[in-house]
């Protein structure tokens, strides 16, 4: 029974550990943004620093909440030190001593205490800075999800774009050998010369190159992909959407006119956030200026014994307490607190600088990605059109080459320009993805926000 039952065992986890190496996946552009979103690394992390901002601003509250200790000691003196009296306290001569030893061998303790922050200006300054902490966190999370949100348009534009390459290589492969072959044959009926044949052959091997590179280049894109959403890279996938579809689903005229909000533009909130922490280092620079106080109270008991008694009934133990306030004054640091404020005052200055430099650079971003984004679309259209032109050029050359019309020269001439014409058209359907999700990213297009209380349950 005990070997069956192993038996079956072995069987049920191989055939589990084989349907977990053959997961798939299938995605949209949309549910793998979705995915990415919640599993990308980068995207874990950034929340992740969003709940250890969470518990920094409570490690920083709880510095002005009563702190209550407590401590317990327990001594036996091996040796008890000697105290030498003079003699003549006990009636000896004057200028002898006597030998003496003050208290019991053994002594243990217990004392437990509270303490109180009363006022603390960097207490207070600490608070309002753990706040702006994490507003950090929370801007910068959202600009992760901004960056992860453009990587998997672009992961997914490219695995489409190979998959695309690769068709048309093969395609164009097949279309080759055939022409090779039937300018083999009439080449060895003699009605045409061998070069047309090498010229075919040249032709056929650059094709044969750019496949195996296609196909080579799809692997990565994939591998891509999968690291982009956060799943093992070899992990099989399928994307159901078309690249054509996309490209025209992703015209859009209308963000050419779209102007940046600095409020909602993230880069800016990351800047100005650097100028509040700026702001609240240079606070807490002169808050030491101020005085702090603080309370105490604490509560004790003690026992002493010549022998280890202290566990028993009879064993007497003394109580104690205290109760006190601390005052602490800032009098003279020479002249080292002024030169801390003043150099942050210095990096304040800086941070409004750099902030007034991310604005200028805000605008910049905006008008190169509607730049780029206006040429892709534009470039796109002149593809397509250019696209039907070589393919109609090719054509005739292949009617003309086939009559003796024009030479093997014109045909691959006619063919190298079609190959190209192929892939420019299907680049600038993935620039115009790219490009627009390079503009809604300057935008802030969509606003990809998690803030504090969404995560709090998590951690």
């Amino acid at each position: 029974m005990i070997k069956r039952i192993l038996i079956v065992s072995i069987i049920l986890f191989s055939f589990a550990g084989f349907s977990q190496e053959q997961k798939e996946y299938s995605f949209s552009l949309e549910e793998a943004i979705l995915f990415a979103l919640d599993s990308n690394y980068t995207s874990i992390n950034a929340r992740r620093d969003i709940a250890k901002a969470i518990k920094q601003k409570w490690e920083t509250t709880a510095q002005g909440l009563p702190q209550i200790s407590g401590s317990a000691t327990y001594q036996n003196n091996l040796k008890q030190p000697v105290t030498l009296l003079p003699g003549e306290l006990a009636g000896g001569e004057p200028g002898t001593y006597l030998p003496v030893t003050f208290g019991t061998k053994q002594n243990a303790n217990a004392v437990a205490t509270l303490n109180q922050l009363i006022f603390d200006g960097s207490y207070l300054v600490g608070l309002k800075a753990a706040k702006t902490f994490l507003k950090y966190s929370e801007n910068y999370n959202e600009k992760v999800r901004l960056e992860v949100r453009k990587g998997v348009i672009n992961a997914y534009g490219s695995v489409l774009l190979s998959e695309e390459l690769v068709a048309i290589f093969e395609k164009n492969k097949t279309n080759l050998e055939n022409n090779l072959f039937e300018t083999r044959k009439i080449f060895e009926n003699g009605l045409a010369e061998e070069e047309s044949v090498e010229q075919l052959e040249i032709t056929l091997l650059d094709i044969e190159t750019q496949l195996s590179n296609a196909k080579r280049s799809r692997k990565i894109a994939k591998q891509m992909f999968n690291l982009s959403l956060g799943i093992d890279v070899d992990t099989p996938i399928m994307l159901t959407d078309d690249l054509a579809k996309l490209a025209n689903a992703n015209i859009s005229l209308a963000l050419l006119d779209n102007s940046i909000n600095f409020e909602e533009n993230v880069d800016f909130k990351i800047a100005n956030n650097l100028v509040q922490q700026r702001f609240f280092e240079n606070k807490l620079e002169k808050s030491k200026a101020l005085p702090t106080l603080s309370a105490f109270i604490n509560y004790g008991t003690s026992a002493n014994s010549e022998d280890f008694t202290f566990f028993n009934g009879d064993q007497k133990w003394y109580q104690s307490s205290v109760l006190g306030v601390s005052l602490n004054i800032p009098i003279f640091s020479s002249g080292m607190r002024s030169a801390a404020t003043q150099r942050t005052r210095i990096a304040l200055d800086q941070a409004k600088t750099d902030l007034e430099n991310t604005k200028q650079e805000i605008k910049l971003d905006l008008t190169t990605a509607q730049s780029n984004y206006q040429f892709a679309i534009e470039n796109y259209e002149n593809s397509k059109k250019n696209l039907r032109l070589a393919e109609r050029i090719e054509n005739k050359n292949q009617v003309k080459f086939t009559e003796g019309l024009s030479t093997s020269f014109d045909l691959r001439q006619a063919q190298t320009q079609l190959y190209t014409a192929q892939q420019q058209y299907f680049q600038s359907m993935l620039n115009v993805i790219n490009e627009k999700a390079n503009l809604e990213t300057v935008l802030n297009i969509p606003q990809l926000r998690i803030v504090s209380d969404e995560i709090k349950g998590k951690y």
